[in-house]
């Protein structure tokens, strides 16, 4: 496509998106958004299906898979298409994450004959992604994933994500005890945890441990004999650890209590200078684009390729991605179409 063109409204391809935008498909509820895609891939005459899990397939071309998630988290904001000096402005839940990034992969997909995959459940387990490399037969030849990243943003890394429950039980008592009781020793741990991991402000947040709790409950057992805590932390991980290595650093901090460790995500980061890196940087300079290298704080859909697949690989998609999961989520139309323009120039250059 013609640079003059990039600057042109691509008819089909928002057609495509305000409709998407304006089917609801929070997690596990992907159905209906599912099906507008697979009617899309008919329309252009390709073999396409929801598999097991509900992902839309649309195998074609295997050296690049184009894939970006149906999901979007709760929220109603009212779908609209709004004028604006910068131009038309689409309004709605999922509209930067990431059905804007999801249909300008189905668009450029149906134009290059690339493979096509839109995923479910990235919002809560990934169990789309998951689903889909243990269902397939071999690794794609290259991996574009689709999240928000502006349209001059290539975004090469993720943070990995060990989560898990503390427990703990003490014998209950009389509250002048000196002794610790399970809330203390769950206060302490993570204290300690929280301190293992301490670093200094200027430390990049994506080269650091975060720790976070996110639900944490305490207080006299039913039958009145003891205390017992329960703590669900959340520990994201740059590329330098593996989970393991982050798993063993916290354990070596508990005194009393255990803690089961059932959500791990390993870190992600690719080479800029991979094909895939090079023609996401070609593409967006010839579009009149200032190529960005990116990395994300939280996790994606890459995380789970990345372990599986030894391709390269990057995520890229219009859309501001401070406007996730926001009650003003919107994403102008003009940035979409120079995306869907970058994603059909890098993904023809790949093939």
């Amino acid at each position: 496509m013609s640079e003059a063109q990039a600057h042109e409204a691509d008819t089909e391809a928002r057609d495509l998106l305000e409709d998407v935008v304006r089917i609801p498909s929070v997690s596990r509820e992907e159905r209906e958004a599912a099906q507008r895609l697979v009617a899309f891939f008919e329309a252009h005459d390709r073999e396409v299906w929801l598999d097991g899990v509900g992902n839309v397939r649309a195998p074609a071309d295997d050296g690049v898979l184009l894939t970006s998630h149906i999901d979007t988290v709760p929220g109603d904001i009212p779908v609209r298409v709004e004028e604006t000096d910068d131009g038309e402005v689409l309004w709605g839940r999922g509209s930067v994450d990431a059905k804007g990034p999801l249909c300008s992969m189905a668009v450029a997909a149906v134009r290059t004959g690339a493979s096509f995959v839109g995923v479910v459940g990235e919002e809560v387990d990934s169990k789309g992604g998951h689903y889909l490399v243990e269902d397939r037969d071999s690794e794609p030849g290259a991996v574009i994933n689709g999240e928000p990243s502006g349209w001059e943003g290539i975004t090469l890394g993720y943070r990995g994500l060990l989560g898990g429950t503390y427990v703990a039980t003490s014998e209950s008592g009389h509250s002048s005890r000196p002794e610790n009781n399970a809330i203390q020793d769950a206060m302490d741990w993570w204290a300690a945890v929280e301190d293992e991991f301490a670093r200094d402000e200027w430390h990049p947040v994506f080269e650091r441990v975060t720790c976070k709790p996110v639900d944490f409950r305490g207080g006299i057992s039913d039958d009145g004999l003891s205390v017992e805590t329960t703590m669900r932390v959340q520990l994201r991980v740059p590329p330098e650890y593996s989970t393991d290595e982050i798993r063993e650093m916290a354990d070596g901090h508990l005194d009393n209590g255990t803690v089961n460790w059932d959500d791990k995500i390993e870190p992600v980061m690719q080479s800029p200078r991979t094909s895939v890196g090079r023609a996401f940087r070609t593409a967006i300079r010839d579009h009149g684009g200032d190529p960005t290298l990116l990395r994300k704080t939280g996790t994606s859909d890459m995380n789970v390729y990345a372990k599986a697949w030894d391709c390269p690989m990057v995520t890229y998609g219009p859309g501001d991605s401070d406007l996730d999961h926001a009650p003003n989520e919107h994403i102008r139309l003009a940035e979409y179409d120079r995306a869907v323009s970058v994603l059909t120039d890098v993904t023809e250059r790949l093939l």
